[in-house]
Order: structure tokens, then sequence, then C-alpha cells
């Protein structure tokens, strides 16, 4: 019982981490929520880190803190194949 407790925990900690990571993402990339976890998830995906720890080094980020190379390579791929066109000066 106590062991599935922490789990229970630890599922809702990682849902409140990654939830704020997409509104990170929905205002860095001007991108609805819906586009937010598409781009969290193909971070994740195509650099096999976990969706949580993805989320984790995006709040960091977000604060100032570096972000690895190849997840920044990977951000920026992921918000140009889901930002919508831009309005023009």
């Amino acid at each position: 019982m106590r062991a599935e407790n922490r789990e229970l925990k630890q599922a809702l900690a990682s849902h409140a981490l990654v939830d704020r990571a997409i509104g990170v993402l929905t205002v860095l990339g001007q991108i609805s929520p819906s586009d937010g976890f598409t781009v969290l998830r193909e971070i994740s995906q195509h650099t096999n880190v976990r969706l949580s720890v993805v989320a984790e080094y995006l709040l960091k980020h977000a604060q100032g803190a570096a972000l690895p190379a190849v997840l920044l390579g990977e951000l920026h791929a992921a918000l140009a194949r889901h930002a919508g066109p831009r309005p023009s000066p």
C-alpha cells in the first residue's frame, strides 16, 4: 500500500512538472497547449530522455539555466515544426 501511495504521489508530481513545462512552451513558441505537449513529447522521443526530465530541464531553462545542446537543438526543431505562420511586421 505504501509503495502504491508513493508511486501515485510521484505520478502527480511528474504530471504537474509536465503541465508547467507545456505552459513554458506555449509562451516560448506561441503555440497551443496541445502543440506544447506534442513538442515536449517529440523532444523526449528524439533525445531518448524521459518526458519528466525534459520538462524539468525546460523549467530550469525558463529560469535562466542553460539547456543541454541536444535538447536545445530538438527544441528548436520541434518548435519549427509546430509553429504557426508568423505575422509580418
